[in-house]
């Protein structure tokens, strides 16, 4: 008879007791009942006992509680027969596929990895917990996209092999709207006042866009903490955020926010003092206190000035000072005062520069945009620079550059620069559309980091109703090591403004060798020459025909419809660029003067262009920009006329908004009736405009989308002689106009539309109220 003794699974897992189930013996086999997929092997892993070794109820329990907790199983039972130990389990499914019904607001693969992380995945096992946590965690999801009303909704089908497949059938309904946001206890400013510094808003015309409208509780944070830097800002030393509440309407689709903030008082500062080991004079170092006795205290000031300190002994090579400001509050009088307190440390130099990451570039790359040199005083000026040249080479998605201490000195350390590389080759094709081109075709082909070495070439091909271009350019930044660039053009480009009512065509093909010599950081000369063959068409019969036209080319074409004429043209330049942002400039400058001459050949002509572009900051967002330009050009030797084909336009959308592409300066009525502009010989350029944040108006505070208006004046002079011929009206007055702009930065590049009124339009001027342009910012 066989003596069979049997312990149940939970008996065994949750009691541990004195008495025995079985006596202890010697295990001589131990067999494993149950299993489908996981191994034999995995179980006896789990097991505190082995064949030869003394089975205990102790170890019975252990064991059954060991293979409860690995989660493969959903019973488990240990029976010995005799000196034989049978582990009888029952394994749980495996989750075979997961699906998903009425997901739109997210990417799929975004939710899985989401269940994933809370322990949900096909091929693991299924249980009822594990299904909990995964429906809790798309809940949450959704409530990150104000979704509020979000239901989900489990199925669990059984499959063959112990398996299951899970569907999450999900209702998402509609994202609950922020409908009011109040702050109790502001009595100093206005409530909108307080609001415009939010994220978070009421819907509005925009919130398609911007979701500002939705719950955050990370916006909201974040918020909070612009409320806190705004008073803090204006003299509110003592000001708090009380309490925060977030509530949803029943049906929820709407939420409400209250906020209870105590104000405080507003303090005045009284004193500014340096305290500790000042090092430089005092004398330089007040020079960078922002916050002066007699001020309203704003900790932006204050923070300024530590920092301005720290930077300003960085500078000198004291890499880890500290600065630190202490106050000092009398709450009767309402004042506060300061010491800074300056501990510089041990003045330190740069032992080495290690750069890493860069898999495909060169160090050369990086390092020569470095501004800060191994061996010399660390300057934190220098590393930020360094870090803005590297940034700037576009041939990286990310740049770090930390200082660290080495180990054993305390006056060395070494600046660690790890950069990301991205992609930095395109080959492109597309369509596109302008108001003056129409339909356009292009394709390009473009290498900005050939080999690693951080030279650039491009191939570039587009057409459209005015022009086709074709061309190849080529750059070498660092054609000598002090920086020098060198790179060279190719081109052929056919012009064809009949569209526009210039009755002429003309076709160019050339190239040409430039070269760019930094003169300062921000500033560089450029040189260049090049050899140009243009070849100018007209139809001397067609009545359509500009008088200036006829007259130039039976000067130089013999009386033919057409010819071609050589040119080898030579320039120079001057640029500085002090704007902070390429994209979205907020400050600083950029001024240009440019010099084309033409000594040989058959056109004979040079060309002066000025310009400066200045962005002042008005308020923390909005920006002011001014822009002038003048240019003048003029035929000499054996061109004494200007070639028409080099004369200047104005209007359109990068000039004089308001008015037509080119339509500016004399127009020629011809024997047809039909008007053709002429261009000139002199072009005088203002523009005057305001950018103002969406925030401004109370629709969120994204910075993609600005908006202001705008004063533009302009016009384009011809020479005396092509002005005295029949059917040729003058210039007239500088043409003015005003509107409204809109700038959107959005992902496919800068997109720019204006809404113009001409001021003083005159008879005949080609008027276009609404106009836009791509990829630049005026």
């Amino acid at each position: 008879m066989t003596n069979k003794t049997f312990l149940p699974g939970l008996l065994a897992a949750f009691c541990t007791t004195s008495a025995l189930a079985f006596e202890p013996f010697t295990v001589k086999d131990i067999r494993v009942e149950g299993i489908q997929r996981t191994e034999a092997g995995t179980v006896f892993s789990y097991l505190p006992v082995k064949v030869g070794e003394t089975m205990t109820n102790e170890k019975a329990a252990q064991a059954i509680k060991s293979l409860f907790a690995t989660g493969f199983f959903k019973d488990v039972r240990i029976e010995t027969d005799g000196n034989i130990v049978n582990v009888i389990v029952e394994e749980r499914p495996s989750i075979a596929q997961i699906d998903f019904d009425g997901l739109k607001e997210f990417d799929k693969e975004q939710i899985i990895k989401g269940l994933r992380e809370v322990g949900f995945a096909v091929s693991r096992p299924f249980d009822r917990s594990a299904l909990d946590k995964a429906e809790q965690e798309l809940k949450r999801q959704y409530l990150t996209r104000g979704k509020y009303a979000a239901t989900v909704t489990t199925t669990v089908t059984p499959l063959e092999r112990n398996r299951v497949a899970i569907n999450f059938k999900i209702d998402e309904g509609s994202s609950a709207k922020i409908r009011q946001i109040n702050i109790i206890g502001a009595h100093a400013f206005r409530e909108a006042t307080l609001l415009d510094e939010f994220q978070l808003q009421t819907p509005n015309w925009i919130s398609w866009y911007t979701k500002n409208d939705q719950y955050s509780k990370q916006k909201l944070s974040a918020d909070l903490e612009s409320l806190r830097s705004f008073y803090l800002n204006r003299g509110y030393l003592e000001f708090n955020v009380e309490s925060t509440q977030v509530s949803i309407s029943p049906d929820k689709k709407d939420v409400f926010i209250s906020i209870s903030v105590n104000e405080g008082e507003r303090f005045i500062v009284s004193s500014v003092k340096l305290a500790g080991d000042l090092t430089l004079p005092e004398q330089e170092l007040r020079e960078s206190v922002k916050i002066k006795p007699g001020d309203i205290f704003s900790r932006e000031k204050l923070n300024e000035t530590t920092r301005a300190i720290s930077d300003k002994l960085s500078a000198k090579g004291y890499a880890f000072a500290n600065v630190n400001a202490a106050p000092e509050v009398d709450k009767e009088k309402r004042q506060v005062a300061f010491t800074i307190f300056i501990d510089p440390g041990k003045r330190v130099y740069v032992r080495r520069i290690n750069i890493a990451g860069n898999t495909k570039s060169r160090d050369e790359v990086v390092r020569q945009e470095m501004r800060q040199m191994e061996g010399a005083w660390y300057d934190d000026e220098k590393v930020k620079l360094s870090k803005q040249r590297i940034d700037k080479t576009d041939y990286f998605s990310e740049v770090n550059v930390e200082t660290q201490p080495v180990p054993g000195t305390t006056d060395q350390v070494d600046v660690n620069v790890g950069v990301t590389e991205k992609a930095t080759g395109s080959l492109s094709a597309g369509i596109g559309y302008s108001q003056a081109e129409k339909i356009m075709l292009q394709a390009s082909v473009s290498q900005a980091n050939i080999f690693g070495s951080g030279k650039f070439a491009s191939v570039q091909l587009s057409t459209g109703k005015l022009n086709r271009n074709i061309g190849f350019s080529y750059t070498n930044p660092y054609f000598t090591v002090d920086g020098i660039s060198q790179g060279f053009d190719i081109y052929h480009n056919r012009f064809n403004p009949s569209s526009l009512g210039y009755a002429y065509g003309r076709e160019s093909t050339g190239g040409g060798l430039r070269f760019g010599i930094p003169i300062g950081e921000k500033e560089t000369i450029n040189f260049g020459a090049a050899l140009d063959y243009t070849k100018i068409k007209i139809d001397h019969n067609d009545a359509n025909t500009p008088l200036l036209y006829k007259r130039y080319i039976d000067k130089f074409c013999g009386g033919a419809d057409s010819c071609g004429k050589t040119s080898f043209p030579f320039s120079a330049g001057w640029l500085s660029d002090t704007k902070d942002s390429a994209i979205d400039p907020t400050r600083g400058a950029v001024q240009r003067i440019s010099y084309e001459v033409s000594p040989l050949g058959d056109l004979n002509y040079h060309k002066v262009t000025l310009q400066r572009r200045q962005y002042f900051p008005i308020t923390r967002n909005a920006v002011l920009m001014l822009n002038g330009e003048v240019a003048f050009a003029k035929g000499f030797g054996n061109s004494p006329e200007l070639p028409f084909f080099k004369n200047f336009y104005a209007g359109g959308p990068d000039s004089v908004r308001g008015y037509d592409y080119g339509s500016l300066g004399p127009y020629e009525i011809t024997q047809s009736g039909d008007i053709v502009h002429l261009g000139g010989v002199r072009r005088f350029i203002f523009n005057a405009e305001l950018m103002l944040p969406m925030s401004s108006f109370g629709f969120g505070k994204d910075k993609s989308l600005k908006f202001g208006p705008f004063f533009d004046a302009g016009q384009v002079y011809g020479d005396k002689k092509s002005n005295r011929d029949p059917g040729v009206v003058a210039e007239g007055p500088i043409r003015m106009s005003a509107g409204i702009a809109v700038t959107w930065l959005s992902p496919l590049g800068p997109l720019k539309f204006s809404i113009a009124q001409p001021i003083n339009r005159q008879t005949n001027d080609k008027i276009q109220r609404f106009q836009f342009q791509m990829g630049q910012t005026f």
